[in-house]
């Protein structure tokens, strides 16, 4: 038996490691797995900004409609003609928004002003950066009578790591306003 230097056996060693470096490093099976691995956390991150950001737009834009709708029955007197309740104007304006919305988390401010440059043109909020529903009232007014309705609901955000500067609110959830500006008409 032939006694091998040490220095060969290290050397041999070596050799065989980068012979399986080098395998790896030509080798391309698997490739795609590891591509999709990297790049499946921002892919679907973004796919889910996206659909929430549509979504959030959608309802948004559902939200205004229904507002649109009950600012059209305060400005022709059906709603001041029948007697009707804030929380029965909030429930019309909810059945028109295809049960996006929690009704009873809906706050309405609806308010007469003599003029249209004394429409508020700020957002309630306190302090700490929540609704503040303490100066809200409800008045459709009288013929002829400016008329602001304003509605507000506090959309939740799911993805709050990607909003944070944009939500609005100190809860994480963005303020979803619809507003109606009108002169009621002489009815």
């Amino acid at each position: 038996m032939q006694n091998q230097h040490p220095a060969n056996k290290v050397s041999e060693r070596k050799l065989f490691g980068l012979r399986i470096i080098n395998r790896f490093k030509e080798s391309e099976d698997g490739v795609a797995a590891i591509e999709f691995g990297m790049l499946a956390v921002p892919f679907l991150m973004l796919i889910f900004a996206i659909l929430e950001t549509a979504i959030g737009f959608f309802a948004a834009q559902v939200f205004e409609s229904g507002v649109d709708n009950m600012g059209r029955r305060i400005r022709t007197g059906q709603v001041q003609s029948s007697n009707t309740t804030v929380t029965e104007v909030r429930n019309e304006i909810c059945s028109k928004t295809w049960g996006l919305f929690d009704c009873d988390n809906i706050k309405l401010d609806i308010k007469t002003f003599n003029a249209f440059p004394d429409t508020p043109l700020t957002t309630p909020t306190d302090a700490d950066g929540n609704l503040d529903d303490s100066e809200m009232a409800y008045d459709t007014g009288n013929p002829s009578e400016i008329v602001i309705v304003r509605a507000y609901y506090e959309w939740p955000i799911f993805l709050d790591y990607l909003w944070k500067d944009v939500t609005g609110l100190s809860n994480g959830s963005r303020l979803l306003v619809a507003t109606a500006a009108f002169q009621n008409e002489p009815f």
